[in-house]
């Protein structure tokens, strides 16, 4: 099959001419005549959303899944991790076996669980409901890990036993990423040596940077380990704060989301974790006002990181290549001969024309 594109992004450069993909995988590039219709790139990998069109993950069914993976297959993602946000210990247990029950069907995958929370600091609570939030607690850990497919975790370092808790959880294989968290610079360096590997949204839900206490975020933005994850929908980061950010941790910048089941509804009232959120002018917040999550959708990411000042590899590597490298999935991110064809084909705005999951269509403008 050929793809019928102009161009390629492969390994981070355009190269003219078609893509031929078979049996799922990506057979050639620069295939003569080009094609005209837009240019394909990796696939795009959301390592951070709670929900998207009307589906709350932590609330939904497997049809759910199956409605909010169409909805991310035409936003050009091709795996995404749930999110769920601090809740009671046993509300866990059924989200998490829910997720490994459920099969590839041709549209974006589950690529794991990412549990933000319940071992997160009271001050910086965000729109984590403060009553869930708990102490660093190593068989609670255990627990939610062994009740689904868990691939990653937000904690508190500075916590009592939290230092211990990133190092349990990197034992068992599972990305730690700091944030809502009051790390000083030294608990945040303990934090990444003890194997830590990346912070969930800088500059939001943190300690502040200071000029001698830079916190978190200084931290992480010089560790050459440390992927930097951001929110760039212009609401939780003014542009020249993403971009400056960007430029900082260049090939460590990941972009995610942080959708809620708002994102792409009409304004008005939702939920998050079951608490209510209200949408208006763009924004989602508590009832106080607080941020709780966002609208955005990772090509929009890509367009607001391009229209800051990126240029569209690098863009694109933000909402691809990054994620999947914290992910540890080869099998994501790549356009190269070889490589599962996991693709998005993007005309001149960056507007998604079509997605591509396994060779297999799983969105289509034209359609």
């Amino acid at each position: 099959m050929r793809l019928g594109v102009r161009e390629a992004l492969v390994d981070g450069a355009l190269v003219e001419g078609d893509v031929t993909i078979a049996d799922g995988a990506v057979v050639a590039v620069g295939v003569r005549p080009a094609g005209s219709h837009g240019t394909a790139v990796p696939g795009f990998v959301d390592a951070h959303i709670n929900g998207i069109s009307g589906v709350d993950f932590f609330h939904t069914d497997g049809e759910g899944y199956r409605r909010a993976a169409q909805a991310l297959a035409a936003c050009g993602v091709v795996a995404f991790q749930p999110t769920f946000v601090s809740s009671p210990p046993s509300a866990y247990r059924d989200p998490l076996e829910l997720v490994g029950s459920l099969s590839e069907n041709g549209l974006p995958r589950v690529a794991g669980v990412h549990l933000e929370g319940p071992f997160l600091a009271p001050a910086w609570a965000g729109a984590h409901d403060p009553a869930h939030l708990l102490p660093p607690d190593p068989r609670l850990a255990e627990t939610l890990c062994a009740a689904g497919p868990v691939t990653m975790m937000t904690v508190a370092p500075e916590l009592p036993g939290g230092l211990e808790l990133v190092r349990l959880l990197t034992a068992r294989g599972v990305v730690v990423s700091l944030g809502h968290s009051d790390a000083d610079a030294a608990a945040a360096h303990a934090a990444f040596d003890a194997g830590a590997r990346a912070i969930t949204h800088v500059h939001n839900a943190h300690r502040r940077w200071r000029p001698r206490d830079p916190g978190l975020a200084g931290v992480a933005l010089v560790r050459p380990s440390a992927t930097v994850q951001a929110i760039v929908d212009g609401i939780h980061l003014a542009p020249e704060s993403a971009y400056g950010a960007f430029l900082a941790a260049d090939s460590r910048f990941c972009l995610v989301t942080d959708a809620v089941e708002a994102a792409g509804m009409a304004p008005g009232t939702y939920q998050l974790g079951g608490r209510t959120v209200h949408v208006a002018d763009g924004a989602v917040r508590l009832p106080d006002g607080t941020l709780a999550g966002s609208l955005l959708t990772m090509d929009q990411a890509v367009r607001n990181l391009v229209r800051a000042g990126a240029e569209l590899a690098d863009a694109v590597h933000a909402a691809a290549g990054a994620p999947a490298r914290l992910l540890a999935r080869q099998d994501l991110g790549v356009l190269r001969p070889g490589a599962p064809a996991h693709i998005a084909v993007l005309d001149a705005e960056l507007r998604v024309l079509r997605t591509l999951v396994g060779g297999a269509e799983a969105f289509s403008a034209s359609a």
